[in-house]
């Protein structure tokens, strides 16, 4: 089944559902599309299409919300999968386009990979937008998948225009949240997955031209909402389990990350580490908003001096390639002596 849910998507639902039909699957495959209160030519467009589909053998099924508001992108989602009945489930945004072989790729790896969320790599629309995102979703390797996969501020590494997976799966995580505007809803269910134990996969062809526009879902999301987010899960996944920890970055980043900690997790901060001369000749950092008395004092020091475990707050593929230098120079294992969250 491909999952489209659909709000206001006049602009790119023709080339969207145009791609659907030029799949190049051999197995049984169905559209299962919800309106959620367009107010555009979306209905109209949606039938069209839904004639050439059945057609060409792919049944349609389209569901709406009548109502004067739309419920939301989780909420459009849930109802598109309930209304459907594909063993595997292929989601696609209504402003993105398919590549003709991707149902057949990704369908192949989830059979390899039955607990999986399977991803691939994107084409960005325009090319010029968000370069760093694109080289960063393209680029992870096997391994990163699983050590970036939530911790970095692009939030899943595999992202969720091209997630494919199992609908006993789906619903063994257990749907989409339905809070609406402004809720990661797919960060969400892909914390879930993970502490389910659920994996990672990525077929490593460009199977998805990924749209990047004003009106996209994405923008209505507040930054602060998912730093919380990502904050309170590497708590759970990572710094719970800690003893102590360094963090790279002393900073405006590596600083908001220490005052966002529990308590409990702040007492285990040992350091910070930089190479900003100044910040390391200061010494310390001052924890001035804090209760306790004295104050908590954090020291300064160069990361060669520093002792691993790291959290580190750099932001990759900013510096010319000097942070990332830095961090082979010491050798060390991401997912055990480090984790990226930034």
């Amino acid at each position: 089944s491909v999952i489209v849910p659909v709000h206001n998507s006049e602009c790119w639902l023709e080339e969207c559902l145009k791609s659907v039909w030029e799949q190049d699957f051999k197995g049984t495959m169905e559209l299962s599309v919800f309106n959620d209160a367009s107010k555009d030519s979306s209905a109209e467009i949606i039938e069209k299409w839904k004639i050439k589909l059945e057609d060409a053998g792919v049944p349609v099924i389209i569901g709406r919300n009548d109502s004067s508001q739309p419920r939301g992108v989780g909420f459009a989602k849930n109802q598109a999968v309930i209304q459907s009945s594909g063993t595997y489930l292929c989601f696609l945004d209504s402003d993105d386009v398919m590549m003709p072989q991707r149902v057949r790729l990704q369908h192949e790896a989830a059979i390899q990979h039955p607990n999986s969320i399977i991803g691939c790599q994107v084409r960005r629309e325009p090319l010029e937008s968000t370069e760093r995102y694109t080289r960063w979703i393209n680029n992870l390797t096997e391994e990163q998948l699983l050590t970036q996969v939530v911790f970095t501020s692009h939030g899943p590494t595999v992202i969720m225009p091209t997630w494919f997976c199992s609908r006993e799966w789906f619903f063994h995580v257990g749907k989409f949240d339905e809070g609406g505007k402004g809720i990661p809803e797919d960060l969400l269910f892909f914390y879930k997955h993970i502490q389910k134990g659920g994996e990672v996969f990525r077929v490593n062809h460009c199977l998805l031209l990924y749209r990047y526009h004003p009106q996209a879902a994405t923008h209505s999301v507040l930054e602060g909402t998912i730093w919380n987010h990502r904050v309170r899960f590497l708590e759970v996944r990572v710094l719970n389990s800690w003893t102590s920890f360094t963090i790279w970055n002393a900073g405006k980043q590596g600083k908001k990350l220490y005052r966002s900690l529990s308590p409990a997790n702040r007492k285990k901060v040992t350091a910070f580490c930089d190479v900003d001369e100044k910040k390391i000749t200061k010494g310390f950092y001052t924890y001035e908003e804090s209760e306790e008395r004295p104050k908590p004092k954090i020291p300064v020091c160069h990361f060669r001096d520093a002792t691993p475990p790291f959290i580190i707050c750099v932001k990759l593929d900013l510096t010319g390639g000097a942070f990332e230098t830095n961090l082979n120079t010491l050798n060390l294992k991401e997912g055990m002596d480090y984790y990226h969250f930034n």
